[in-house]
């Protein structure tokens, strides 16, 4: 896995770049397709692109004179890795409650 030259959670940070990974979820689309769906103009579209691209969020490729954005795993796995740190990080925490509440309550009997 190629690291991300852009920080994943700075590329989701933005609502127009989140839909436009919504988007791309249901199909890869050519950037003007993409730009369809926003008010903005096509260089701001482009710029969006570039940083879910350098995010590793999607991946761009040009046949003829289109450019096809796909999504791209890498991205997402690197926000996993991140969520899935702190999950266990309170599971851990939640057992050591857990460990505490059935202890206490066994010294009651």
């Amino acid at each position: 896995m190629v690291q991300p030259s852009f920080d994943a959670f700075q590329a989701i940070a933005d609502p127009s770049r989140r839909k436009m990974l919504r988007l791309l979820s249901k199909d890869s689309l050519t950037i003007n397709s993409l730009g369809e769906h926003f008010d903005m103009s096509r260089p701001a579209v482009s710029k969006h692109v570039k940083i879910l691209h350098a995010a590793g969020f999607i991946s761009i490729q040009d046949i003829g004179r289109e450019r096809h954005c796909t999504l791209k795993q890498d991205g997402f796995h690197h926000l996993q890795e991140w969520i899935d740190y702190f999950d266990k990080f309170w599971v851990s925490k939640l057992k050591k409650l857990e460990t505490l509440l059935n202890n206490k309550s066994q010294n009651k009997k």
